[in-house]
């Protein structure tokens, strides 16, 4: 993947592109709602990017009903694209998973994922994401992910 084609804009760009639960999930380490969000429940083929920068970051044929409320994934669309830190916010040891141009905070990853699937659940904010449809990859300049659907049921 080429990272060069994205970039972090400047806070104040953010500020205006974002609503306030965007900005407070991927810039100030927010939880949104369990089960009361854009994505927990989506089950359409496509793939989901960084909704700061653009950056592809999960699959939905990664994604799973883990019955957590949040969208949920086995693994990332490739495992650069995601950088990984210990939180120990919230009286707890986590992992936190966090968008790798723009350090955008996505959610946690947890070891009681699917086995036969490598054991991950990657829990995400959908007010992190922005979800690309299938049939747009192409037009939103996604096109070179079309080949991950290639040998798919979708």
């Amino acid at each position: 993947m080429n990272f060069d084609k994205y970039s972090k804009p400047s806070d104040d760009l953010l500020k205006k592109k974002l609503t306030k639960e965007q900005y407070d999930v991927t810039q100030n380490n927010a939880t949104e709602a369990p089960f009361n969000n854009a994505y927990f429940d989506k089950d359409e083929p496509g793939i989901y990017v960084d909704i700061v920068t653009g950056e592809p970051l999960f699959s939905s044929l990664d994604k799973y009903d883990s019955r957590c409320g949040w969208p949920s994934f086995t693994k990332p669309i490739e495992s650069e694209v995601i950088n990984e830190n210990t939180d120990l916010s919230s009286h707890m040891r986590r992992i936190e998973v966090r968008s790798r141009v723009g350090d955008s905070h996505l959610g946690h990853v947890f070891d009681d994922g699917p086995m036969d699937q490598g054991g991950l659940r990657y829990c995400i904010n959908s007010a992190s994401l922005r979800f690309i449809p299938l049939e747009n990859l192409e037009k939103e300049g996604y096109g070179e992910w079309l080949r991950l659907f290639e040998d798919s049921s979708y």
